[in-house]
């Protein structure tokens, strides 16, 4: 099986790395995608990993990004493969995301310490010193401090951006991360755009542009895009050339994602690799 979207304690997951790839491995995952968000902290101690594991390492990243829909920035993820992680503009967007990822985050937990028992120090100590700090890790504090009994609840009762507590992320047009990737000898796909659980998604017709501008693929198959739905993106995906992914978007404890629960065909894999920058790395 080829699970290409997952997360490591390096952004909002659970497990190392390390210990991402020994799950991955005791799930029957042949080839693993390592996205962490806004970061490639995890890369080496996945590659480290992988003559131990018997898993292949696909490395990436989930690049957060925005589509202005006349006026209103939509939320994106783009997940970007194989890519050179010393490309200029690529690797400014994501330092510009990781300290702007801490102040919104900062931001937050003051809003949230007005009305809660909860402090910058217990996010910090939840996320540990090498995470990008996000809004998982906040929820997670609000689990340790009895306020809440989950990350979901923590979203629905406090995090979401229908919230008082919402601090808007930074982010740049999904047009220019599409062309950062690609000059980066990467390959850009469209993370769950179909998530209408999670706020207001892109119009489907938005992708047009997007393949245009040089999207490789699309994350079709994922728990989060609503099966009513998954038709309508592999019809648009066939008829613009688009290639098909299925992922987990696995995140270890507290999410209910499962290692290979969707998968991405072998074909695809090898479509992805196909000139890309970096290769994947095999036992």
């Amino acid at each position: 099986m080829i699970d290409l979207h997952t997360h490591s304690s390096y952004s909002d997951g659970t497990q190392t790395p390390a210990e991402l790839m020994a799950a991955a491995r005791d799930a029957g995952i042949s080839t693993l995608g390592l996205t962490d968000h806004d970061t490639i902290a995890g890369w080496a101690a996945a590659a480290a990993a992988v003559v131990d594991s018997g898993v292949s390492l696909v490395r990436g990243m989930e690049v957060t990004a925005h589509y202005n829909d006349a006026g209103t920035p939509i939320s994106v993820h783009m997940l970007a493969y194989l890519f050179d992680p010393q490309a200029p503009e690529l690797a400014a967007h994501r330092e510009n995301l990781r300290t702007s990822r801490i102040t919104r985050a900062q931001h937050i937990v003051a809003r949230l310490a007005e009305d809660l028992p909860i402090s910058w120090q217990d996010v910090v100590k939840i996320a540990g010193s090498d995470a990008v700090v996000g809004r998982p890790h906040i929820a997670d504090a609000l689990v340790v401090a009895g306020i809440v009994d989950s990350r979901e609840q923590a979203f629905a009762n406090y995090l979401s951006p229908r919230g008082k507590y919402y601090v808007r992320n930074y982010s740049r047009d999904v047009f220019d991360v599409i062309a950062w990737i690609n000059a980066a000898g990467g390959r850009a796909v469209f993370a769950h755009p179909a998530a209408v659980k999670r706020g207001k998604t892109v119009p489907l017709q938005a992708l047009d542009a997007m393949a245009e501008a040089g999207l490789f693929g699309v994350e079709v198959h994922h728990r989060d895009n609503p099966e009513s739905l998954r038709g309508q993106l592999t019809e648009k995906a066939e008829q613009l050339g688009l290639f098909q992914f299925g992922s987990s978007d696995y995140h270890g404890a507290g999410k209910p994602n499962r290692l290979g629960e969707h998968t991405t065909d072998s074909e695809t894999l090898e479509l992805l690799a196909q000139g890309a920058f970096l290769e994947v790395i095999h036992p």
